[in-house]
């Protein structure tokens, strides 16, 4: 059994946010009911496709079930007035007001479900001084100071290779909703999660916000080196490049010790302590990468490694998918999709003995469970079923 069977999840949500927060919470065990427009949850028409299927879209919907309502239709809120009935949370990331727009605001949400926990995501958040702007991952990026830090000096501020700001307030949220949902059994009662993206980048600035509310410094890009460790950088080698963490002086002296080319650098002044070696980082950088470029990534690797200095290879995403290690952690997901075939996605970090959260239910086609959930769940006739189809308030797929 997983941690979270027996919960009901009503998942409104689209592209990437809160759909990421939902399948945390899948892997979890919730059983979640994903609604979908006729034409679908708008990261289905992003790419890469295989037989026209989105993997974009399977990387990030696994173990759910695809239902399909057309909401701009009374019979349709209704299903969905019927499903709030029977659910313990409501998830969406709308812009702030469409959920008002469309007759489900949290107010009249708890008129159906007194008890309901309702989790949304928005840019800066329902309760704030621009409730209603609108936003993707690069603006919460920019506008929450990442891409300020992010980069080389003589670069453009840089937006971070992966979707930070979403992926983070999908994680932020999942917390949010274990936590309501922890209180809810104590208590009885739900509540309303407000997570902004925003907020999400804000809190997981690390010290640049101290340096600045202690100093008055304002962090700048400083390409891949930590402001307060050093060496703490990628390094070029013969045939790639690598970085190397040395995070305190011990782990410096054990560096200097066990390579002969630096020996006699732990007796250098102005590199003996790590505030020393930050005031004097390019020069050491490039004493250590005049080294570094004559030698094989993998060699460097097995000499520092054995030196029990933290390093590592800067991996291409083929080297990663490919790494031994990959497959003995369990961290690809590999099924059948009735159209688009044999799929790999990445796999749930989560490793929980008792309760294992790595059996996946493969992403759904569009509408897949809209028969399974309205006859299992909602207990209705096929006929009923077969009238909703003609009317054109659900699709159920062929």
């Amino acid at each position: 059994m997983r941690p979270l069977e027996g919960v009901r999840i009503l998942d409104l949500s689209h592209v990437l946010a809160m759909p990421y927060c939902t399948m945390i919470l899948s892997d979890l065990g919730a059983e979640i009911i994903k609604i979908e427009k006729s034409d679908g949850d708008d990261s289905r028409k992003f790419g890469p496709y295989k037989n026209g299927e989105s993997a974009y879209f399977m990387s990030i919907n696994r173990n759910k079930k695809s239902v399909v309502l057309n909401l701009k239709e009374e019979k349709g809120k209704e299903i969905l007035r019927e499903l709030i009935k029977i659910c313990d949370v409501i998830t969406e990331n709308f812009r702030p007001g469409t959920m008002e727009k469309l007759g489900f605001s949290y107010e009249n949400i708890k008129k159906i479900n007194p008890n309901i926990i309702y989790a949304t995501i928005s840019q800066f958040g329902n309760d704030s001084v621009y409730p209603g702007r609108p936003g993707y991952d690069i603006i919460a990026q920019a506008y929450g100071g990442l891409m300020s830090i992010t980069g080389y000096p003589d670069n453009p501020p840089t937006r971070v290779g992966s979707s930070l700001a979403d992926i983070m307030s999908g994680m932020f949220s999942a917390i949010a909703i274990l936590g309501a949902l922890r209180t809810k059994e104590k208590t009885g009662q739900g509540q309303f999660i407000d997570t902004a993206m925003v907020d999400c980048i804000i809190a997981i600035l690390e010290n640049a916000t101290v340096r600045y509310t202690v100093s008055g410094e304002i962090p700048q890009r400083i390409g891949s080196r930590h402001p307060s460790l050093t060496p703490f950088d990628v390094f070029k080698t013969l045939d790639g490049y690598m970085v190397i963490g040395i995070g305190n002086d011990h782990l410096w002296d054990m560096f200097c010790k066990s390579i002969p080319e630096f020996n006699l650098l732990i007796m250098a002044e102005r590199f003996k302590n790590n505030d020393l070696r930050t005031k004097n980082q390019a020069e050491l950088k490039k004493i250590i990468e005049e080294w570094t470029q004559k030698h094989t990534t993998e060699d460097l690797v097995k000499i520092i490694t054995d030196a029990g200095v933290p390093c590592g290879p800067v991996n291409s995403i083929d080297k990663v998918i490919n790494d031994p290690n990959t497959k003995y952690r369990n961290m690809l997901f590999e099924f059948d999709h009735p159209i688009a075939g044999k799929m790999v996605t990445a796999n749930s970090p989560l490793n929980l003995p008792l309760t294992p959260c790595k059996n996946h239910v493969r992403p759904p086609a569009l509408g897949e469970n809209t028969e399974e959930v309205l006859s299992q769940v909602l207990g209705y006739s096929k006929e009923k079923i077969e009238e909703l189809k003609k009317g054109n308030i659900i699709y159920v797929r062929g």
